[in-house]
Formats: structure tokens, C-alpha cells, sequence
């Protein structure tokens, strides 16, 4: 199965069977123990990079792309600490969503700024680009030119989440762990924070802060890098 499968894989799940599970997920409402834990630990991650930015103390000042933001988790708060945030999804049922949370939550619709498209398609230039909980749908072949492509519309700073591969997560995939029973969605795919880094480090940019979020059933690598 090549790279796009992968992607039509992705966007068919996530208008799908997959809207409904993950829109529950990322919601407040109630679910089981591994989705509990699994919403738990996108939250804590979500908590760290939204930590980062406040502490830069020029939210007001800064442009964000939100590639792959879901339900909002992200581009909402970031939206209300003044933030001009442009956030796209290649699932128009999430984006959906992340309106319906915008307007319920900020009261306007005018930011953040919510578009349908894969990650290939992005275009433009912002002061940072911000891609969480995504590479782990896509291979090591094909994250490489994601995160080049990412890394070309970041002014100043590219931020990434991703599945680390580790021997012991590894094992876990392995025996169907790593999402088990009913939520697994598609193929996660692993990736070694050497190979990201060194990415990072050929577009232009070195890790400058990091942090790992790890609950039961949720692992996620974040990596802040800002343009040399």
C-alpha cells in the first residue's frame, strides 16, 4: 500500500466511521477507558505546545498554521489569545466541527480561518506552522516531504507531534497494543526522532525545545525548531 492509499485511507476514516469516534474523543462527553486515556494524553500534548506559545508573550503579533487541527483543539485557544490562525484539515466533517466549536466557543467565525486540504496542498507563509498527532497516519517516506513542505511556509518556527519509534512502542504495535480494539483507526506508523530532527535540521532549522507526552495507550513526541 503506497502513500496515497495512506491519504485516501485517512480522509475516507475521518468523514467516516472516524468522525464520529474521534469527534467524541476530543469532546468532553462519555467514552471508554482507552479513548479517556487517549483524550487525555492529546490534551496534555496540546497543554505543552499551547504553554510554549503563552510563554512567548506575542500571540497577539504572530500568524499559525494549524495543518491537520481536527476539531479545533488547538487553533480555538490559540484563536483566543489573539492569534491569527489559519487551520485545515483533509476531513471536511472535522473542519465542520471546528466551525461549530469556534463559534460556540469565540462567539465569531472570522478566526480562526478553516479550510478542507491535505497537507500537500498547503500554501502561503506564517510565523509558525504547528502539525500535531498527523505523521502517525503517514510512512517515513512520506513524512519526509510533508515535513520539507511544512518547514518551507514556516517563517520562524515549525512545531511537531509524532509517534515515537522506540524498541518498546514498537513491540506494542506489534501485538496490536498501540490502538487496541475498537480504537484503532488506521495504520500508525512510527517514527525515530533522529530522522525528524535531521529533516528539520536540512530545511533550515534546529530543535530548540521538546517534550513527551506518554499516557497507557498515547505516546507523542513534541519538537519545537526555528529557523537558523
Amino acid at each position: 500500500m503506497n502513500a496515497t492509499d495512506d491519504k485516501t485511507i485517512v480522509k475516507n476514516y475521518f468523514n467516516s466511521t472516524g468522525f464520529d469516534r474521534w469527534r467524541r474523543i476530543y469532546g468532553d462527553g462519555e467514552v471508554n477507558k482507552v479513548q479517556l486515556d487517549i483524550r487525555n494524553g492529546h490534551q496534555q500534548t496540546v497543554d505543552t505546545v499551547l504553554s510554549w506559545l503563552k510563554g512567548d508573550r506575542n500571540l497577539a503579533e504572530i500568524s499559525i498554521c494549524d495543518a491537520g487541527c481536527g476539531v479545533g483543539s488547538l487553533s480555538i485557544p490559540l484563536a483566543a489569545e489573539n492569534a491569527k490562525v489559519y487551520a485545515s484539515d483533509i476531513s471536511d466533517k472535522m473542519v465542520e466541527e471546528a466551525k461549530d466549536r469556534a463559534l460556540e466557543t469565540l462567539g465569531q467565525v472570522e478566526n480562526p480561518t478553516f479550510t478542507v486540504q491535505d497537507l500537500e496542498a498547503l500554501s502561503g507563509s506564517y510565523h509558525t506552522v504547528i502539525c500535531l498527532d498527523v505523521l502517525i497516519h503517514y510512512p517515513q517516506e512520506k513524512a519526509d516531504e510533508m515535513i520539507s513542505h511544512l518547514s518551507s511556509l514556516a517563517q520562524s518556527r515549525v512545531i511537531l507531534s509524532f509517534a515515537p519509534k522506540t524498541f518498546a512502542l514498537s513491540i506494542l504495535k506489534k501485538i496490536g497494543s498501540f490502538f487496541p480494539g475498537p480504537s484503532k483507526a488506521t495504520r500508525a506508523y512510527l517514527h525515530r526522532e533522529a530522522d525528524v530532527v535531521k529533516i528539520l535540521e536540512k530545511n533550515g532549522f534546529s530543535v530548540e525545545r521538546q517534550s513527551m507526552t506518554r499516557t497507557r495507550f498515547y505516546f507523542s513526541r513534541i519538537l519545537e525548531a526555528t529557523r537558523k
